[in-house]
């Protein structure tokens, strides 16, 4: 009986084989799981974050950054911003005046011009004309390394304020006549516009849209050069008296003292007619204003019909 015991409790504390089979089976996962846990081991996870890995999987990675803000849409460039509109609209007229008019503005920013239907035809300047024959003085003496004498600048400024035909007809003969109409075609690039050989200044041939780039020529420095177009525009701008009249009498009057300007009126024996011509030079903008009627009217038909041809084209609100 004794015996039989003893070889019961051999029999208890001997490990039985299902029991070995399980501890190996648990011993083999835990190997393999610290395998998979191990960097470099030919069983690490692939799903395991290495240092300096940003976290995602292998199976995942498309070679792009995986910042999210990197994944957002590039912005839209911002839009350049517009030019503000001129003052003027482009549009037909058709208004109430006896005779020829026609009209051009030209945007100083881009150089594009709008004008009327027959901007292309021409007219005789009479004093308008001045404004270059000034210029062509100043540009050429500079170029020469000259000063006008105080004299003949305050010669000048009468010409312009004023409109002397005398002193003009002076500055004319010191330029070269028509040799200095020839270099306004040329240097401002005039389509319209002709030389009325050995017949003076006033007989000059200017169409509207010429006019308006005749003032963008003086505007940009072009006719009487660097160091005396400052000094043009001023002086046009302080234009006085009979030769006050025309374009800027359309703006407000703080605007106006802003506008360069230089008209022209003649009567024409020859054809029976008035000319009356409007050239004004704003910040953005240059503009050309003709007409002809019959001579009988007088001259203030003509000089209000500039401002009313301005009139009609201005923005409203401008």
């Amino acid at each position: 009986m004794a015996g039989n015991r003893r070889a019961d409790r051999r029999g208890g504390g001997e490990a039985s084989p299902l029991r070995l089979i399980a501890i190996a089976v648990i011993l083999i996962g835990l190997v393999l799981v610290s395998l998979r846990l191990i960097p470099g081991s030919p069983f690490e996870s692939s799903a395991a974050a290495r240092w300096g890995d940003s976290g995602t999987t292998s199976d995942r990675s498309t070679g792009t950054p995986t910042d999210r803000s990197a994944r957002q849409p590039a912005p839209s460039p911002s839009p350049s911003p517009s030019l503000e509109p001129l003052p003027f609209q482009a549009k037909d007229l058709n208004l109430d005046i006896e005779g020829w008019y026609s009209w051009s503005v030209l945007d100083r920013r881009t150089g594009k011009i709008i004008g009327s239907k027959n901007m292309n035809e021409t007219s005789t300047t009479a004093s308008m004309i001045k404004s270059w024959i000034v210029a062509d003085y100043l540009r050429r003496a500079a170029d020469a390394g000259e000063t006008p004498s105080d004299a003949k600048l305050a010669d000048a400024t009468r010409i312009i304020r004023d409109s002397d035909n005398t002193r003009a007809e002076q500055f004319y003969n010191s330029v070269g006549r028509d040799a200095s109409i020839r270099r306004l075609l040329s240097m401002c690039k005039l389509t319209d516009s002709s030389v009325a050989p050995d017949k003076g200044w006033s007989r000059t041939a200017l169409s509207p849209r010429d006019t308006a780039r005749l003032g963008n020529c003086i505007a940009t420095g072009t006719a009487a050069g660097p160091k005396w177009t400052t000094w043009l525009l001023n002086e046009m701008k302080l234009v006085r008296g009979a030769g006050d009249f025309g374009i800027r009498k359309a703006f407000p009057a703080a605007e106006q003292k802003q506008i360069a300007i230089k008209n022209g009126w003649i009567d024409r024996t020859r054809e029976q007619e008035m000319h009356i011509n409007c050239l004004a030079i704003g910040d953005t903008w240059t503009m050309g204003v003709m007409v002809k009627y019959p001579i009988n009217m007088g001259y203030d038909y003509g000089m209000k019909n500039c401002e009313k041809i301005t009139e009609a084209l201005l923005r409203p609100g401008a």
